[in-house]
């Protein structure tokens, strides 16, 4: 069965963006190796998760524009948690910045978050299924 892997992430720099999604967010480095040509190959997720993210730092103008606007000004990337009140205590204290004050929705607990470069990003712990508590 197919499934998505790694998504790319532009950044300005290997080492700020290693320090952000390993720190405040948590996440652990999967892999960090030098190509050889100034570039590297870095991968980071969620502690227990399956999905990655390839952090690749802006080599162009184009790339560097790009950085904190991949979506557009829209939330494009979703972090769930199984306890939504651990993790954006945990979150807040290490400096991540909410957008907005954590509310209830149909689908579960959410707030939207900044990364370090202003990407839009959910903290979600979904709601049970109907009849499961």
């Amino acid at each position: 069965m197919p499934s998505i892997a790694l998504v790319t992430l532009v950044v300005r720099d290997y080492d700020e963006a290693i320090a952000f999604y390993t720190g405040p967010l948590g996440f652990e480095l999967i892999e960090d190796t030098d190509r050889g040509d100034g570039s590297r190959w870095v991968v980071v997720r969620p502690r227990g998760g399956a999905a990655a993210l390839l952090l690749a730092r802006a080599a162009d103008d184009a790339q560097r524009a790009s950085v904190g606007a991949q979506t557009g000004g829209r939330v494009g990337f979703f972090l769930h948690t199984d306890d939504f009140a651990r993790d954006h205590a945990r979150m807040s204290a290490a400096g991540v910045r909410f957008l907005e004050e954590p509310r209830r929705e149909p689908y579960g607990t959410v707030a939207v978050f900044e990364d370090l470069y202003g990407n839009g990003w959910d903290l979600l712990q979904p709601a049970a299924p109907q009849g499961v508590s």
